[in-house]
């Protein structure tokens, strides 16, 4: 019997860097969290409030039909997008709404009404309605799909999303799930894995080395903003054991077929 699979949300925070090129925003998860003491990036499954009309309304200059065929799903795409705000806004306190919201100005208002959302005392969409908030839902794009392998107890569907911020934007862990985080540029991120010092997972490791291949952060959200809609291919490793040893296998690869 496999394991049900829930849809989330990881979104991949970028900006220019001072001295040329980009970074992305990187945590930490804590070993009492799914993933523990791994090296990902901001997000999590979607919460029934995520699917709901009066969000909806809230999101900037997309609409849930647009969503929808861009993901290549009949409905409620929208929820993608407003999970990665609210799981960023969550987990490390980058609010994507629209500068025009006086909310975003303002860090200590910010800041509490974070701590009330991590407290359940709000819900997210309690906030959007209350500060009257436009979401920036068009700052955000797909760029990967992958769905957990059967062998593992816990599975999501996980759409990653790509989302521009500005240089001088602040972020910080919430101390709880993640233990820490930082800005840091994609080849340093693959030199720090291949030294030993970031432990991450396959989809983590798979979005860096893309997202390596580009020189600007305009250039990474142009390119996946112009592959148009349902052009992200679903990736679903399997494993089989051989020699006491679980080897993996990714779409397209020789022997994929097979397992």
């Amino acid at each position: 019997m496999t394991s049900p699979i829930k849809p989330a949300a990881t979104v991949i925070l970028m900006r220019e860097a001072q001295e040329g090129d980009f970074e992305i925003f990187m945590v930490k998860r804590s070993s009492r969290s799914p993933f523990g003491s791994l090296y990902v990036f901001p997000g999590g499954k979607l919460d029934p409030e995520d699917y709901e009309y009066d969000i909806y309304q809230c999101c900037e200059g997309m609409e849930d039909a647009e969503a929808s065929k861009r993901l290549g799903i009949e409905n409620n795409g929208l929820a993608f997008w407003v999970a990665c705000i609210r799981e960023c806004f969550e987990e490390v306190g980058v609010l994507l709404a629209n500068s025009e919201n006086s909310i975003i100005q303002d860090a200590e208002k910010l800041s509490k009404l974070r701590k009330k959302l991590n407290k359940n005392d709000i819900t997210f969409k309690d906030l959007c309605v209350l500060e009257s908030l436009s979401l920036k839902v068009k700052n955000i794009v797909p760029c990967a799909h992958w769905i957990t392998p059967t062998i593992e107890p816990k599975r999501f569907d996980t759409r990653f999303f790509l989302a521009k911020v500005d240089a001088e934007q602040l972020a910080s862990h919430d101390g709880f799930e993640l233990t820490e985080s930082f800005w840091i540029k994609p080849s340093k991120a693959l030199n720090k894995l291949k030294n030993g010092e970031m432990n991450m997972i396959l989809p983590t490791i798979k979005n860096i080395e893309k997202l390596a291949e580009f020189s600007s952060s305009t250039e990474a959200f142009s390119y996946f903003n112009n592959l148009g809609d349902n052009a992200i291919s679903p990736i679903l490793p399997k494993f089989i054991k051989r020699d006491g040893k679980w080897v993996g296998f990714l779409p397209g690869e020789e022997g994929y077929e097979n397992v």
